[in-house]
């Protein structure tokens, strides 16, 4: 504070809260670890598992890079704008490897968090990048809305299509992941209405077949797209949304992503949790 010698602290979930405020990151409280802030003391670290058996493995959720962090924050020390990075770069070696005489005439991403993977993606495919979303940011995100009447109604309210961008051309959207089905859906009807002539997904994330049992809000296995189909269904998969072809980002691509950034950015972490 202002005239005292005492150091402000701030904990937040990720660094770029701190970076609004004007703190510097310090590090992470590792798990199972609690971080003791005593007036007029110093920091300290205590771990709740000192006398476990053996060290327990630090391995941080996936979809913390794909998803819910910002792309501004550094999680354990992984920048999450380079991830993405690297998972656009990964998804266009895929859709090269799997469709070479692909027709794809532009690449748009689903605003905002799939923006960095699509950019990357663009740049792999030397395929122009264009805009083809305005989004109203006073509307939340339709993947933690609880029903499907919001989600969809929201959907409509939460983008508009740019139609200059997709009048005419075959568009490759890219989104950070595929869940229910329901956003995409309503994404490439919105994008064919604009006058695309071909609508493909693309998934900086792969299928998502089970909820996840640590906390985050997802359906249940019935309500999940991909849970439905196996990897031998993906054109089934795409008439369902109403996309001429689906890709999926590969699981062993998405670790590599996260874990390849870590190595050059020094991090210690050497696993990933995927359920």
């Amino acid at each position: 504070a202002e005239g005292s010698t005492e150091h402000e602290y701030m904990v937040a979930s990720e660094s770029g809260a701190l970076n609004a405020l004007g703190f510097e990151l310090l590090g992470d409280v590792p798990p199972g670890h609690l971080l003791l802030l005593r007036r007029g003391k110093e920091p300290r670290m205590h771990n709740c598992f000192a006398s476990a058996a053996a060290p327990l493995a630090h391995a941080p959720c996936v979809f913390e890079y794909v998803y819910f962090a910002r792309p501004d924050s550094v999680i354990d020390g992984i920048s999450v704008y380079r991830t993405r990075l690297r998972m656009g770069e990964k998804l266009a070696h895929l859709i090269n490897r799997t469709w070479a005489a692909h027709d794809i005439d532009v690449v748009i991403p689903v605003p905002d968090t799939a923006r960095t993977a699509a950019l990357e993606c663009a740049h792999a495919l030397d395929i122009p990048y264009r805009e083809g979303f305005m989004k109203n940011r006073y509307v939340g995100r339709t993947f933690i809305m609880p029903a499907q009447g919001l989600r969809k109604k929201s959907v409509r309210q939460k983008l508009s299509p740019i139609a200059s961008e997709f009048a005419g051309r075959n568009v490759l959207l890219v989104d950070d992941s595929i869940v229910r089905g329901t956003t995409s859906s309503q994404i490439i009807n919105m994008a064919r209405e604009a006058g695309a002539k071909r609508v493909y997904m693309a998934s900086a994330a792969p299928p998502v077949r089970y909820p996840n049992v640590y906390g985050i809000d997802m359906p249940t296995s019935a309500e999940l797209l991909a849970s439905r189909y196996s990897d031998e269904q993906m054109d089934e998969m795409a008439r369902e949304i109403g996309a001429d072809r689906i890709f999926y980002q590969e699981l062993d691509d998405l670790r590599a992503s996260i874990l390849e950034e870590a190595a050059a950015q020094g991090s210690s972490i050497r696993g990933l949790d995927c359920s």
